[in-house]
């Protein structure tokens, strides 16, 4: 037999051949996608417009009748993988108010096509070709998101590497973890602009107060025939859970390789360069924070602990200080700064300054201390 029976399943082979050849639909999908904000899109309604797509066998949007598709609600909540029908329309809708897509209703809403010598003649249904009319509006989208998004991410690796350098130089930590919290939740340019301009003026803060603390007279340097076993002066072992031992504490033994008794307050305060009641006369503004009185050096240093964190230093640097100064030197030096809290701008990097000078054998309670006594007699006699 010459004649062959065929049954012709989908569309007419003639529907699929259109000679006009737009740009590639899965392309410019993905160019939609990149420009979604410019457009209001979300990703539901991209997906609703990527199951319409679905539909034309080709992988061009054809003109005409070929470009409709007319599926059902049903069978496109069926490719949304059970879309609810309500959800769908609503997202339909988004798409032809944009001017996305555009609708061709029957005289009964219905959505259907007839055929005419084997292509689609009419067809009713949501109508693509809007979507290559705004093809060149949607490359340009896509390339302005694009370069925004390039920009915001150079911006964001600014903020990163200043943020990241503050945190090098141990000044403002509080602004560190907030700038942290706020990076998580993508800010806008304006916000990141913003934020560099914090991390900028913080950075100088801290190189000004570094500077102001080199500044400072150097104290006369201990003789290096002196030296001490004391726990906290010890470099060999570094970690952070520091645990203070105070003079009475101290594993130490005499001569006779006894313990050494608890009163040779007078012996300890020789080393410091400073007695107890010297401390208390020079450092008064404590009294504002804590009435009750400081009867020894453990509760100055249980005080100075709790003075710290007011002032803005952080536990890592206070722990700091405590091994390189001692932890009573350390007490001593934050009721000082406390004392000079209205003319030190940033007291975690001027005791990292004074730490870095006990770590080299150059720091001296005595100036500092001495300093507030005069100034305080100069007031008195005034």
């Amino acid at each position: 037999m010459e004649n062959t029976f065929r049954t012709a399943f989908g569309r007419p082979k003639t529907a699929t051949q259109m000679s006009c050849e737009g740009p590639d639909k899965w392309a410019l999908l993905d160019r939609l996608t990149r420009a979604a904000d410019s457009f209001e899109l979300s990703h539901r309604t991209l997906t609703v417009l990527k199951a319409l797509l679905s539909f034309l066998p080709s992988r061009h949007i054809p003109d005409g009748a070929a470009g409709i598709v007319f599926a059902s609600n049903s069978r496109l909540s069926e490719r949304l993988h059970g879309m609810p029908e309500s959800t769908l329309r609503r997202h339909l809708g988004q798409l032809v108010r944009l001017g996305l897509i555009d609708r061709h209703d029957s005289p009964n809403r219905k959505r259907f096509a007839r055929n005419r010598g084997g292509a689609i003649a009419l067809a009713f249904g949501f109508d693509l070709s809007p979507l290559v009319i705004q093809a060149e509006a949607i490359e340009t989208a896509a390339q302005q998101a694009e370069a925004e998004c390039e920009r915001l991410q150079a911006l964001r690796d600014r903020v990163l590497v200043l943020r990241h350098a503050l945190i090098r130089q141990g000044g403002a930590e509080a602004i560190s973890d907030e700038i942290g919290r706020m990076l998580r939740r993508k800010p806008e340019e304006a916000a990141l602009a913003s934020i560099e301009n914090t991390l900028l003026e913080a950075l100088r803060q801290v190189a000004d107060c570094e500077a102001e603390a080199e500044a400072l007279p150097t104290p006369p340097a201990r003789p290096t025939d002196q030296l001490s076993a004391s726990d906290n002066q010890s470099e060999r072992h570094i970690q952070d859970s520091y645990k203070p031992y105070f003079d009475s504490e101290r594993p130490e033994a005499t001569s006779a390789g006894q313990p050494r008794p608890a009163d040779n307050a007078e012996n300890d305060d020789a080393q410091r360069g400073v007695t107890f009641a010297e401390v208390m006369t020079a450092c008064t503004e404590v009294r504002n924070f804590f009435p009750d009185a400081l009867r020894n050096w453990h509760d100055l240093v249980r005080i100075g602990d709790q003075i710290a964190p007011m002032l803005g230093i952080d536990p890592p640097v206070l722990n700091e200080a405590k091994r390189n100064m001692g932890a009573e030197s350390a007490a001593v030096t934050v009721l000082c700064l406390l004392e000079k809290a209205a003319t030190i701008r940033s007291p975690g990097a001027y005791l990292r300054r004074l730490t870095q000078m006990a770590r080299d054998g150059a720091f001296s309670l005595n100036p500092m201390v001495s300093a507030l006594t005069n100034r305080r007699n100069c007031q008195l006699t005034i």
